[in-house]
């Protein structure tokens, strides 16, 4: 049978290639959304109903169901993080997540792909890229950044740089593009389980902002803040946030 992590990446890539055919056709920006939204999330349950008929889903855009509180295994999906950013012609920051909870383990498995970069980065193949020369850079959200951020910035002599898709913020940690993505103000667990798995995987730091463990397939699935670092940076971040 293919692995969890395989079969995380085929699907967030194939979310990824229909969410393109969506974007191309001749749609207003919310009708645009809300199709790719909703067309994402239909072949991304179709699927697993087929390859893991026996798991729970967690996604943004179905119903919760209690009865992933007893299951062994949930897949955490969002069929499309940044749907305003998707919504929008020329943006790329924006991703499809897939990841894998396992009761007593934690994520397991994890995939993100951004569609219009032509990538798919998946938790058995991630690779911590070197970071880029220069000033330190945060990654804060484009439409609500921490109300925090410019004194953590200040305090390390840092540079903010707003981006839309939680996925893509933690991706362009990855590729080295960034030194680290601080988040408040309100998340859900579908927003970073995938990235977190990732980074996890690929020896990035990830926890909340005071530094305690992420949790996810819990009953009220809200994650209100997330940061994710270079490790070598995790001790200096954490103590600028706290």
């Amino acid at each position: 049978m293919t692995t969890d992590a395989r079969t995380a990446a085929r699907l967030a890539e194939s979310a990824g290639r229909l969410l393109l055919d969506v974007r191309a056709g001749e749609l207003d920006p919310k009708a645009l959304g809300t199709r790719g939204d909703t067309l994402s999330n239909r072949l991304l349950l179709d699927r697993l109903a087929a390859d893991r008929p026996g798991d729970a889903v967690l996604s943004e855009e179905s119903a919760d169901s209690p009865s992933r509180l007893a299951a062994q295994r949930v897949w955490i999906i969002d069929p499309l993080d940044g749907t305003r950013e998707f919504a929008r012609p020329g943006r790329t920051d924006w991703a499809v997540h897939v990841a894998l909870w396992e009761a007593g383990k934690g994520i397991t498995a994890a995939a993100v792909a951004q569609p219009a970069l032509g990538t798919v980065y998946a938790s058995d193949d991630a690779v911590l890229a070197a970071r880029r020369d220069g000033r330190l850079r945060i990654l804060v959200s484009d439409s609500r950044p921490p109300v925090f951020a410019a004194a953590v910035a200040e305090e390390l002599d840092a540079e903010l740089v707003p981006m839309g898709s939680a996925g893509a913020k933690a991706m362009a940690v990855l590729r080295g593009e960034a030194d680290a993505y601080v988040h408040a103000g309100g998340q859900w667990e579908w927003d970073s389980a995938a990235p977190v798995g990732v980074a996890l995987a690929a020896g990035l730091h990830a926890s909340r902002v005071d530094g305690t463990p992420l949790r996810y397939n819990e009953p009220h699935p809200y994650l209100p803040d997330l940061v994710i670092c270079r490790p070598e940076l995790a001790g200096r971040l954490l103590a600028a946030l706290g």
